[in-house]
């Protein structure tokens, strides 16, 4: 059985996305950190296993690979965010959102590439936002650590095209998660309202996509980064 690993695993989309890739027929790690309780209700719904890692932490993510071993399938979906004005922002919560966006995300690809580079196949799917091309108010280092993503994901994909591995990314909209559960009633409204298709989107809205960027039908499809946010940006 194939077999992936997706961080971030108890989160809302991501925990979307492993139940997706479990009916799809992969063995599926879910990875989480503080939630481990729903990371391992998830785990057992789906016949998978839940294993604990801080990203931010490189002795954590090496222990993660050495319990996980070779895997076909990467998903980078842990992430945390910040919200407040820039000059406000302490180093301790910049290197944070950093700390587990783009240096956790660049941990597991150091990773999981070796053995997908032995076998000259494999995937990696990166999950970044809109706000990284974008950019928004008040988000000023989430927006920037998933600019990074989209960058590492392209870079990624001409470094590991020659040995047979795909790396893409999938950038949300607003996606009613724990996340984006602070925002207020007026700015839930506003998102809304500049969305094309009137209405927030679901993790169950960004799962179909990494199903379908981990198979044989995006065997073409690499260095990309596809925008799944009902037309806020057009």
């Amino acid at each position: 059985m194939k077999k992936a690993l997706v961080t971030g695993g108890s989160g809302g989309i991501g925990g979307a996305i492993c139940r997706a890739l479990a009916a799809d027929g992969w063995f599926v790690y879910v990875c989480g950190c503080h939630h481990m309780d729903r990371a391992e209700a998830l785990a057992a719904e789906i016949g998978g296993q839940a294993v604990k890692a801080d990203l931010s932490m490189p002795l954590d993510v090496k222990s993660l690979f050495r319990t996980v071993g070779d895997i076909e399938l990467l998903v980078n979906c842990a992430g945390v965010a910040w919200y407040g004005l820039l000059q406000e922002m302490s180093e301790f919560d910049w290197r944070k959102v950093f700390g587990v966006n783009i240096d956790g995300m660049y941990r597991c690809c150091r990773e999981a590439i070796p053995a997908m580079v032995r076998r000259h196949s494999g995937c990696i799917i990166n999950v970044a936002s809109i706000l990284g091309a974008n950019g928004s108010s008040c988000e000023s280092a989430y927006s920037a650590s998933k600019g990074a993503v989209i960058a590492l994901t392209k870079a990624l994909a001409k470094e590991l095209g020659p040995s047979g591995i795909r790396c893409n990314c999938i950038c949300p909209g607003f996606v009613e998660t724990a996340m984006t559960a602070n925002l207020t009633e007026a700015d839930c409204a506003m998102l809304v309202e500049s969305t094309a298709l009137g209405r927030t989107g679901t993790p169950e809205d960004i799962a179909p996509l990494a199903v379908f960027l981990a198979g044989e039908g995006a065997s073409f499809i690499t260095g990309q980064c596809i925008g799944v946010d009902g037309g806020l940006v057009i």
